[in-house]
């Protein structure tokens, strides 16, 4: 996922191309991201925040990832440019980060949030071996 689009924007920053690498935090649910409904249901929640890495380039998101007939994601919770060095250690700090101030405006514990957050990870990486 995020390596993917750590290199194509160090190749583009290579090459002179304008291309942003970008961090989001989105609220994760079974229509925006097909797979982790239920996941979400059996563990009592709507949804979670999750972090999607993108480009940008010249303010167009050219996103890898997601699948065709996935509806884009809109309404970031939050949403950073970022280097490509070290980004998978800063992506878990910033993800944690949002999900704590998250949960705490819920009422909700965020080791579970987290938690809850991983099981979906993991039954959206079995649809995926499928």
């Amino acid at each position: 996922g995020s390596t993917k689009y750590a290199l194509l924007a160090a190749l583009a920053g290579e090459h002179g191309r304008p291309m942003e690498l970008r961090l989001s935090i989105y609220e994760m649910n079974a229509d925006n991201t097909p797979g982790v409904g239920p996941v979400l249901r059996r563990c009592g929640l709507d949804l979670v925040p999750e972090a999607h890495c993108y480009l940008a380039c010249r303010g167009v998101r050219v996103d890898l990832t997601r699948v065709a007939t996935t509806d884009p994601i809109e309404g970031f919770l939050y949403e950073e440019t970022i280097g490509p060095a070290g980004i998978d250690a800063y992506k878990v700090d910033v993800h944690r980060w949002v999900v704590r101030g998250w949960a705490v405006e819920r009422g909700l514990d965020f080791g579970y949030v987290w938690r809850v957050r991983e099981e979906c990870t993991v039954a959206l990486s079995e649809l995926d071996l499928a």
